[in-house]
């Protein structure tokens, strides 16, 4: 299971352009990667949508050695409906926060320095006021739960992470497949998990040999497969492996075979230009202003 690694979380984007102020502005992010598909995913990354839509991968290094962000962005849709599943990613940077104090990006102070802000779509992060660890920045992903020792079992019995800190008074317990990776925190909301339309995926990669072995083991323990092993294209790039899984609070997960992802997820020089330039040709708002109509609310 070492050999497992914490790749990304899937943000389903309804403003492109805020949400690009937003990671490489206020946070300090980089954009590794851009692309844009003309149909929808085979493995719905980019959620239960046909038409055109783009893919970005930001973070504040390679995704080879840092957790990233995913943000998909549908080019008919405006917004989408939050629920009470991702709970927030939490970012050790006082660059950050002196970032976001610098752009007026609204912050509130939730702790001893700790910030809680929003990206666009109301997407909850956490900024602990500290200098940037040599290593990666993002320190972990929340998600919430209605049952924390049948979710705590899912992810360590069936996926192999091991727990490194439980709090009972929170009803929270910390995860993860290393010391050195982003760490997975499980929160017990007491109650049903709603998932909205913005619901999210959690991206890890293990052996390509291992994809197989995962999906055998969740039709044995009859647990959900949203998507059976399965190849993805990005054209120009390397072809990855699949499996999507969902566990008992229908939490996405992909599972992604680590040696052809590790080229495909190559920081791309270009990346950042060709989001720039997506943004500029994305007339899309003024489309529908023109003909006097708003974009799609999922």
């Amino acid at each position: 299971m070492s050999l497992r690694r914490a790749l990304h979380f899937v943000f389903k984007v309804g403003d492109r352009t805020k949400t690009a102020t937003f990671y490489r502005d206020v946070l300090g992010m980089k954009v590794l990667r851009h692309e844009e598909f003309e149909e929808g995913c085979k493995a719905t990354c980019n959620g239960p949508y046909d038409g055109k839509w783009s893919k970005t991968m930001v973070g504040f290094g390679p995704e080879e050695d840092h957790f990233v962000a995913e943000l998909t962005y549908n080019y008919g849709v405006g917004e989408y409906h939050l629920g009470n599943d991702f709970l927030g990613l939490t970012v050790q940077s006082s660059q950050a926060v002196s970032n976001a104090k610098r752009l007026g990006w609204p912050l509130s102070e939730v702790g001893e320095a700790l910030y809680l802000t929003q990206a666009p779509g109301g997407y909850h992060f956490y900024l602990v006021d500290k200098e940037q660890p040599p290593k990666d920045p993002v320190l972990k992903v929340c998600l919430g739960v209605s049952d924390l020792q049948r979710s705590t079992h899912y992810w360590t019995t069936l996926l192999g992470m091991k727990v490194m800190e439980k709090n009972e008074e929170k009803k929270t317990v910390l995860m993860g497949f290393a010391d050195t990776q982003c760490k997975l925190e499980l929160h017990d909301i007491s109650g049903i998990v709603d998932h909205g339309t913005a619901f999210g995926r959690i991206a890890f990669s293990c052996p390509r040999e291992q994809l197989p072995d995962i999906e055998a083991l969740m039709k044995k323990e009859n647990q959900k497969i949203l998507t059976p092993l399965v190849s993805l294209d990005t054209p120009g790039k390397a072809t990855v492996e699949v499996v999507i899984l969902s566990d008992p609070d229908a939490h996405e997960i992909c599972f992604v075979g680590d040696e052809a992802f590790r080229q495909l997820s190559k920081v791309d020089p270009k990346g950042n230009d060709l989001l720039d330039k997506a943004m500029a040709e994305d007339k899309s708002d003024e489309w529908f202003a023109k003909h006097n109509r708003q974009k799609a609310a999922a």
